[in-house]
């Protein structure tokens, strides 16, 4: 089945007023999802080769890219084991916390959708009722058809935006804990090449 822009555009019209907050949903659902998942890849630091972190550790100043950037922070002077640990929570809490704060959000708007769907199928059934009420006819018929078409759009409209953004959120925390894992392993080649010192 092929759909051209005058279809869309018509089943966007047959349900009503909902379409309108679904439609800004959407935009922000899928503007956020994307601007996390290009931070997460931009912010990965296993794109840099492990094997060289332990150089890296040893001689701060040859580190690249982002880790080179957070051993430099996290062992910049003279620091006990203890301020190594805060400097990585704070390097922790800066990029995990901002991601967590998106991924609940995302969440939440995924969460919404069907929502919204769902009070376009109670105001269409309710326009369904109306009609029916109204006695039988040619009208009445045209009217019921249109309440249930309102009522299954914009669930379908829903459920159509909710379900990539479940695959989104999956994927970003999927991202996240492996740069938690990613900096838990650096915290620690961090730290045992201090008590080696």
């Amino acid at each position: 089945m092929e759909f051209n822009v005058q279809d869309i555009l018509t089943i966007w019209g047959n349900g009503g007023w909902v379409m309108y907050p679904l439609a800004l949903l959407s935009i922000m659902l899928y503007a956020l999802a994307i601007q996390t998942l290009l931070y997460l890849n931009k912010t990965n630091l296993s794109a840099q080769d492990m094997t060289k972190w332990p150089l890296w550790v040893l001689e701060p100043e040859s580190g690249e890219g982002r880790v080179g950037e957070i051993i430099r922070y996290v062992t910049g002077g003279k620091k006990t084991q203890k301020q190594i640990r805060n400097r990585f929570e704070e390097v922790r809490m800066g990029m995990v916390g901002m991601i967590e704060r998106r991924t609940v959000f995302i969440s939440s708007l995924v969460a919404c959708a069907p929502m919204v769907g769902l009070l376009g199928t109670v105001i269409g059934m309710l326009l369904t009722f109306s009609a029916l009420s109204e006695g039988g006819g040619a009208d009445t018929a045209e009217m019921v058809a249109d309440g249930i078409r309102k009522a299954l759009i914009t669930t379908q409209t829903g459920l159509t935006i909710a379900l990539p953004g479940v695959f989104f959120v999956m994927i970003i925390r999927r991202k996240r804990h492996a740069i938690e894992a990613h900096i838990a392993r650096l915290e620690s080649m961090t730290l045992s090449q201090l008590k080696a010192d």
